[in-house]
């Protein structure tokens, strides 16, 4: 099973959503920016890594939001998704797009099937 993280990154009433690259399993389909834990690693310090280096941000990790495994064809992920906000402004450095949405727009946006769960959880409202 592979450890995975990503950042539900809250502005106000919108959240952060980007687009995998053309080039990557799940090509274009829309998640939360993160990515694998390495060996040795805090959860902590493997989103904060992967926010630097997708978008060029400062994190600052809150609760653990929602926790969810999921079976794809290549891989089975155990995802951690954390609250988080940053006063920095993203900068695309390996997605295909990013956008702020709110939870009401959600439906507008193909997701990668691990993220189902925690976009019902979103639409209902529960921050």
């Amino acid at each position: 099973m592979t450890e995975v993280v990503a950042a539900l990154i809250w502005r106000g009433d919108t959240f952060l959503i980007c687009r995998r690259p053309a080039n990557k399993a799940r090509a274009l389909l829309w998640e939360f920016v993160g990515g694998k834990v390495e060996p040795g690693e805090s959860r902590e310090a493997a989103l904060k890594r992967e926010c630097r280096e997708e978008l060029d941000i400062a994190l600052e990790v809150g609760e653990v939001y929602a926790e969810v495994t999921h079976t794809y064809p290549d891989l089975t992920v155990h995802l951690t998704l954390f609250s988080c906000t940053t006063a920095d402004e993203p900068r695309l450095l390996e997605h295909a797009d990013m956008k702020w949405i709110t939870a009401e727009e959600i439906p507008m946006y193909e997701f990668c099937p691990a993220d189902e769960q925690i976009l019902l959880r979103l639409g209902e409202g529960k921050r």
